[in-house]
Protein backbone atom coordinates (compact mmCIF):
# COMPACT_ATOMS: atom_id res chain seq x y z
CA UNK A 1 0.00 0.00 0.00
CA UNK A 2 2.82 2.42 0.80
CA UNK A 3 3.14 5.15 3.39
CA UNK A 4 3.75 8.39 1.50
CA UNK A 5 0.95 10.51 0.06
CA UNK A 6 1.97 9.63 -3.49
CA UNK A 7 2.10 5.91 -2.69
CA UNK A 8 -1.33 5.98 -1.04
CA UNK A 9 -2.78 7.87 -4.01
CA UNK A 10 -1.31 5.34 -6.45
CA UNK A 11 -2.71 2.48 -4.39
CA UNK A 12 -6.17 4.01 -4.36
CA UNK A 13 -6.06 4.56 -8.12
CA UNK A 14 -5.13 0.92 -8.69
CA UNK A 15 -7.99 -0.19 -6.42
CA UNK A 16 -10.44 2.10 -8.25
CA UNK A 17 -9.38 0.61 -11.59
CA UNK A 18 -9.87 -2.92 -10.29
CA UNK A 19 -13.33 -2.06 -8.99
CA UNK A 20 -14.26 -0.49 -12.32
CA UNK A 21 -13.19 -3.62 -14.18
CA UNK A 22 -15.08 -5.87 -11.78
CA UNK A 23 -18.29 -3.84 -12.15
CA UNK A 24 -18.03 -4.26 -15.92
CA UNK A 25 -17.71 -8.03 -15.52
CA UNK A 26 -20.62 -8.23 -13.09
CA UNK A 27 -23.02 -6.22 -15.23
CA UNK A 28 -25.01 -4.07 -12.85
CA UNK A 29 -22.11 -4.10 -10.43
CA UNK A 30 -21.84 -3.92 -6.67
CA UNK A 31 -19.81 -0.75 -6.21
CA UNK A 32 -20.78 -0.26 -2.57
CA UNK A 33 -19.77 -3.80 -1.57
CA UNK A 34 -16.50 -3.71 -3.53
CA UNK A 35 -15.49 -0.34 -2.10
CA UNK A 36 -16.25 -1.53 1.41
CA UNK A 37 -14.18 -4.68 0.97
CA UNK A 38 -11.29 -2.71 -0.50
CA UNK A 39 -11.38 -0.07 2.21
CA UNK A 40 -12.05 2.89 -0.12
CA UNK A 41 -15.00 5.27 -0.38
CA UNK A 42 -17.67 5.20 -3.07
CA UNK A 43 -17.37 8.98 -3.47
CA UNK A 44 -13.66 8.63 -4.13
CA UNK A 45 -14.28 5.89 -6.68
CA UNK A 46 -16.85 7.96 -8.59
CA UNK A 47 -14.63 11.06 -8.43
CA UNK A 48 -11.71 9.14 -9.93
CA UNK A 49 -13.95 7.60 -12.57
CA UNK A 50 -15.33 10.98 -13.59
CA UNK A 51 -11.84 12.47 -13.86
CA UNK A 52 -10.12 9.57 -15.64
CA UNK A 53 -12.92 8.30 -17.89
CA UNK A 54 -15.52 11.10 -18.20
CA UNK A 55 -17.31 9.59 -21.22
CA UNK A 56 -17.57 6.16 -19.61
CA UNK A 57 -18.74 7.67 -16.33
CA UNK A 58 -21.40 9.69 -18.18
CA UNK A 59 -22.78 6.54 -19.81
CA UNK A 60 -22.86 4.75 -16.45
CA UNK A 61 -24.62 7.71 -14.83
CA UNK A 62 -27.25 7.81 -17.57
CA UNK A 63 -27.83 4.09 -17.18
CA UNK A 64 -28.20 4.34 -13.39
CA UNK A 65 -30.62 7.27 -13.66
CA UNK A 66 -32.74 5.25 -16.08
CA UNK A 67 -32.70 2.27 -13.69
CA UNK A 68 -33.81 4.39 -10.72
CA UNK A 69 -36.50 6.06 -12.80
CA UNK A 70 -37.94 2.67 -13.79
CA UNK A 71 -37.60 1.19 -10.28
CA UNK A 72 -39.72 4.01 -8.90
CA UNK A 73 -42.45 3.64 -11.52
CA UNK A 74 -41.50 6.70 -13.57
CA UNK A 75 -42.59 9.00 -10.73
CA UNK A 76 -39.33 10.29 -9.25
CA UNK A 77 -38.22 13.66 -10.58
CA UNK A 78 -34.85 15.42 -10.53
CA UNK A 79 -34.81 16.08 -6.79
CA UNK A 80 -35.39 12.50 -5.63
CA UNK A 81 -33.21 10.91 -8.33
CA UNK A 82 -30.36 13.25 -7.34
CA UNK A 83 -30.82 12.30 -3.69
CA UNK A 84 -30.65 8.57 -4.50
CA UNK A 85 -27.51 9.00 -6.61
CA UNK A 86 -25.78 10.93 -3.84
CA UNK A 87 -26.78 8.26 -1.33
CA UNK A 88 -24.98 5.79 -3.61
CA UNK A 89 -21.86 7.98 -3.54
CA UNK A 90 -22.11 9.53 -7.01
CA UNK A 91 -20.82 13.09 -7.37
CA UNK A 92 -23.76 14.76 -9.12
CA UNK A 93 -25.80 17.91 -8.78
CA UNK A 94 -29.42 18.45 -9.71
CA UNK A 95 -28.54 20.42 -12.86
CA UNK A 96 -26.62 17.48 -14.30
CA UNK A 97 -29.37 15.02 -13.40
CA UNK A 98 -31.96 17.36 -14.91
CA UNK A 99 -29.97 17.53 -18.16
CA UNK A 100 -29.68 13.74 -18.41
CA UNK A 101 -33.35 13.18 -17.66
CA UNK A 102 -34.39 15.84 -20.15
CA UNK A 103 -32.16 14.45 -22.89
CA UNK A 104 -33.42 10.90 -22.25
CA UNK A 105 -37.02 12.13 -21.95
CA UNK A 106 -37.39 10.69 -18.46
CA UNK A 107 -40.35 12.79 -17.42
CA UNK A 108 -42.24 12.07 -14.20
CA UNK A 109 -45.89 11.23 -14.80
CA UNK A 110 -48.17 14.20 -14.17
CA UNK A 111 -51.55 14.40 -12.54
CA UNK A 112 -54.94 14.63 -14.23
CA UNK A 113 -57.77 17.05 -13.73
CA UNK A 114 -59.11 17.12 -10.17
CA UNK A 115 -62.68 16.02 -9.45
CA UNK A 116 -64.51 17.48 -6.40
CA UNK A 117 -64.09 15.78 -3.03
CA UNK A 118 -66.52 13.28 -1.55
CA UNK A 119 -67.24 14.83 1.85
CA UNK A 120 -70.88 15.10 2.93
CA UNK A 121 -71.12 17.13 6.14
CA UNK A 122 -74.80 18.00 5.72
CA UNK A 123 -76.08 16.08 8.74
CA UNK A 124 -77.31 16.61 12.31
CA UNK A 125 -74.84 14.25 13.98
CA UNK A 126 -72.41 15.57 16.61
CA UNK A 127 -69.11 17.04 15.39
CA UNK A 128 -65.99 17.20 17.52
CA UNK A 129 -63.34 19.71 18.54
CA UNK A 130 -60.26 19.91 16.34
CA UNK A 131 -57.77 18.29 18.72
CA UNK A 132 -55.24 17.53 15.99
CA UNK A 133 -54.53 21.25 15.54
CA UNK A 134 -53.43 21.34 19.20
CA UNK A 135 -51.17 18.29 19.13
CA UNK A 136 -47.56 17.79 18.18
CA UNK A 137 -46.98 14.06 17.61
CA UNK A 138 -43.71 12.76 19.03
CA UNK A 139 -44.20 9.06 18.21
CA UNK A 140 -46.53 6.69 16.40
CA UNK A 141 -50.07 5.98 17.63
CA UNK A 142 -50.61 9.50 18.91
CA UNK A 143 -52.45 11.09 15.97
CA UNK A 144 -54.16 9.24 13.13
CA UNK A 145 -55.74 11.02 10.18
CA UNK A 146 -58.46 9.54 7.98
CA UNK A 147 -60.00 10.44 4.64
CA UNK A 148 -61.85 9.12 1.57
CA UNK A 149 -61.15 9.53 -2.13
CA UNK A 150 -62.73 8.30 -5.36
CA UNK A 151 -61.14 6.08 -8.02
CA UNK A 152 -62.59 5.78 -11.48
CA UNK A 153 -62.87 2.35 -13.07
CA UNK A 154 -63.96 1.76 -16.66
CA UNK A 155 -67.67 1.96 -15.95
CA UNK A 156 -68.03 3.25 -12.40
CA UNK A 157 -66.53 5.16 -9.49
CA UNK A 158 -65.36 3.30 -6.39
CA UNK A 159 -64.05 4.71 -3.13
CA UNK A 160 -60.92 4.29 -1.03
CA UNK A 161 -60.76 5.07 2.70
CA UNK A 162 -57.39 5.31 4.46
CA UNK A 163 -56.05 5.82 7.96
CA UNK A 164 -52.55 7.32 8.25
CA UNK A 165 -50.25 7.71 11.24
CA UNK A 166 -49.42 11.42 11.22
CA UNK A 167 -46.01 10.96 12.85
CA UNK A 168 -44.55 8.59 10.25
CA UNK A 169 -46.96 9.21 7.31
CA UNK A 170 -47.46 5.45 7.15
CA UNK A 171 -50.76 4.11 5.80
CA UNK A 172 -51.97 1.75 8.52
CA UNK A 173 -55.54 1.09 7.39
CA UNK A 174 -57.35 1.03 4.05
CA UNK A 175 -60.57 -0.21 2.46
CA UNK A 176 -62.05 -0.10 -1.05
CA UNK A 177 -65.76 -0.27 -1.81
CA UNK A 178 -68.37 0.55 -4.43
CA UNK A 179 -70.29 2.46 -1.74
CA UNK A 180 -69.18 5.55 0.13
CA UNK A 181 -70.67 4.71 3.51
CA UNK A 182 -69.73 4.11 7.13
CA UNK A 183 -68.93 0.46 6.44
CA UNK A 184 -66.12 1.66 4.16
CA UNK A 185 -64.50 3.90 6.77
CA UNK A 186 -65.07 1.36 9.55
CA UNK A 187 -63.19 -1.31 7.59
CA UNK A 188 -60.16 0.99 7.26
CA UNK A 189 -60.33 1.95 10.94
CA UNK A 190 -60.61 -1.64 12.16
CA UNK A 191 -57.61 -2.66 10.05
CA UNK A 192 -55.58 0.17 11.59
CA UNK A 193 -56.61 -0.80 15.14
CA UNK A 194 -55.78 -4.46 14.51
CA UNK A 195 -52.38 -3.55 13.02
CA UNK A 196 -51.32 -1.02 15.66
CA UNK A 197 -53.24 -1.93 18.86
CA UNK A 198 -53.03 1.67 20.15
CA UNK A 199 -53.25 2.70 23.77
CA UNK A 200 -56.14 4.94 24.95
CA UNK A 201 -55.64 8.64 24.29
CA UNK A 202 -54.90 8.42 20.58
CA UNK A 203 -56.41 11.30 18.55
CA UNK A 204 -58.31 10.30 15.40
CA UNK A 205 -58.74 13.21 12.98
CA UNK A 206 -61.08 13.42 9.98
CA UNK A 207 -63.40 15.80 8.19
CA UNK A 208 -66.98 16.27 9.35
CA UNK A 209 -68.38 13.80 6.82
CA UNK A 210 -71.26 11.59 7.83
CA UNK A 211 -69.08 8.47 7.41
CA UNK A 212 -66.91 9.64 10.36
CA UNK A 213 -69.65 11.27 12.44
CA UNK A 214 -71.90 8.19 12.34
CA UNK A 215 -72.77 6.59 15.69
CA UNK A 216 -71.32 3.22 14.72
CA UNK A 217 -67.96 4.80 13.81
CA UNK A 218 -67.72 6.94 16.92
CA UNK A 219 -68.70 3.92 19.05
CA UNK A 220 -65.65 1.98 17.80
CA UNK A 221 -63.40 4.96 18.59
CA UNK A 222 -64.78 5.26 22.09
CA UNK A 223 -64.54 1.51 22.72
CA UNK A 224 -60.77 1.74 22.16
CA UNK A 225 -60.27 4.99 24.06
CA UNK A 226 -59.63 6.94 20.85
CA UNK A 227 -60.50 10.64 20.86
CA UNK A 228 -62.44 11.95 17.83
CA UNK A 229 -61.17 15.14 16.18
CA UNK A 230 -62.66 16.91 13.15
CA UNK A 231 -61.60 19.62 10.72
CA UNK A 232 -63.22 23.01 10.67
CA UNK A 233 -65.73 23.54 7.87
CA UNK A 234 -64.16 24.66 4.62
CA UNK A 235 -60.58 24.21 5.87
CA UNK A 236 -58.93 21.27 4.06
CA UNK A 237 -55.51 22.17 5.49
CA UNK A 238 -56.49 20.59 8.80
CA UNK A 239 -56.22 17.20 7.08
CA UNK A 240 -53.28 18.01 4.82
CA UNK A 241 -51.45 14.75 5.62
CA UNK A 242 -54.19 12.66 4.03
CA UNK A 243 -54.56 15.12 1.17
CA UNK A 244 -50.85 14.74 0.42
CA UNK A 245 -51.10 10.95 0.34
CA UNK A 246 -54.18 11.01 -1.90
CA UNK A 247 -52.37 13.32 -4.31
CA UNK A 248 -49.41 10.93 -4.47
CA UNK A 249 -51.67 7.92 -4.91
CA UNK A 250 -53.54 9.53 -7.81
CA UNK A 251 -50.39 10.79 -9.50
CA UNK A 252 -48.17 7.74 -9.11
CA UNK A 253 -50.66 4.85 -9.27
CA UNK A 254 -54.26 5.59 -10.24
CA UNK A 255 -53.61 7.91 -13.18
CA UNK A 256 -50.98 5.55 -14.56
CA UNK A 257 -53.13 2.42 -14.57
CA UNK A 258 -56.19 0.92 -16.22
CA UNK A 259 -58.03 -1.38 -13.83
CA UNK A 260 -60.10 -4.28 -15.13
CA UNK A 261 -62.45 -4.39 -12.17
CA UNK A 262 -62.67 -3.85 -8.42
CA UNK A 263 -60.59 -6.95 -7.66
CA UNK A 264 -57.80 -5.76 -9.96
CA UNK A 265 -57.87 -2.33 -8.32
CA UNK A 266 -57.54 -3.83 -4.84
CA UNK A 267 -54.47 -5.81 -5.93
CA UNK A 268 -52.81 -2.68 -7.31
CA UNK A 269 -53.70 -0.55 -4.28
CA UNK A 270 -52.30 -3.19 -1.91
CA UNK A 271 -49.07 -3.37 -3.91
CA UNK A 272 -48.67 0.40 -4.07
CA UNK A 273 -49.38 1.07 -0.41
CA UNK A 274 -47.85 -1.95 1.33
CA UNK A 275 -44.85 -2.69 -0.86
CA UNK A 276 -44.00 0.68 -2.36
CA UNK A 277 -45.36 3.73 -0.51
CA UNK A 278 -44.82 2.45 3.03
CA UNK A 279 -41.61 0.52 2.40
CA UNK A 280 -39.72 2.27 -0.42
CA UNK A 281 -40.99 5.70 -1.42
CA UNK A 282 -38.88 8.55 -0.09
CA UNK A 283 -40.91 11.20 1.74
CA UNK A 284 -39.48 14.73 1.70
CA UNK A 285 -41.05 15.55 5.10
CA UNK A 286 -39.27 12.53 6.63
CA UNK A 287 -35.79 13.45 5.43
CA UNK A 288 -36.13 11.51 2.18
CA UNK A 289 -36.68 8.08 3.67
CA UNK A 290 -39.74 5.83 3.57
CA UNK A 291 -42.33 5.71 6.39
CA UNK A 292 -41.16 2.22 7.38
CA UNK A 293 -37.52 3.31 7.55
CA UNK A 294 -38.51 6.44 9.45
CA UNK A 295 -40.21 4.34 12.10
CA UNK A 296 -37.20 2.03 12.28
CA UNK A 297 -34.85 5.01 12.63
CA UNK A 298 -37.04 6.32 15.46
CA UNK A 299 -36.51 2.99 17.26
CA UNK A 300 -40.13 1.96 17.02
CA UNK A 301 -39.91 -1.81 17.39
CA UNK A 302 -42.76 -4.00 16.15
CA UNK A 303 -43.15 -5.62 19.57
CA UNK A 304 -43.24 -2.28 21.40
CA UNK A 305 -45.91 -0.38 19.49
CA UNK A 306 -47.90 0.28 22.66
CA UNK A 307 -45.10 2.06 24.50
CA UNK A 308 -45.12 5.53 22.98
CA UNK A 309 -44.19 8.87 24.58
CA UNK A 310 -46.87 11.32 25.63
CA UNK A 311 -47.83 13.76 22.90
CA UNK A 312 -47.29 17.48 23.31
CA UNK A 313 -50.18 19.94 23.35
CA UNK A 314 -49.96 23.59 22.41
CA UNK A 315 -52.36 26.48 22.00
CA UNK A 316 -54.27 26.47 18.73
CA UNK A 317 -53.58 29.49 16.48
CA UNK A 318 -56.03 32.34 16.80
CA UNK A 319 -58.74 32.53 14.17
CA UNK A 320 -58.12 35.38 11.72
CA UNK A 321 -61.21 37.52 11.23
CA UNK A 322 -62.29 37.99 7.63
CA UNK A 323 -61.64 41.44 6.19
CA UNK A 324 -64.94 43.03 5.14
Amino acid sequence: MGTTTAELRAWRVSVYEQIREMTHLQGKGKVERLCRLAGVSRAGFYRHWQQSQPDEEEVALCHRIEQLFIEHRSHYGVRRITRLLRMEGMRVNHKRVERVMREDQLLAVGKRKFIPATTNSNHDLPVYLNLAARVKATAINQVWVADITYIRLRQQFVFLAVVIDRYSRRVIGRAVSKSIDTELTLSALQQAIKTREPRPGLVHHSDQGIQYAAQSYVAVLEAHGILPSMSRPGNPYDNAFCESFMKTLKKEEVHCSEYKNLKDLKIHIEDFIDRYYNQQRMHSALGYISPANFEAAANVAADDLRSTPRMKYFEAPQEVAAVP
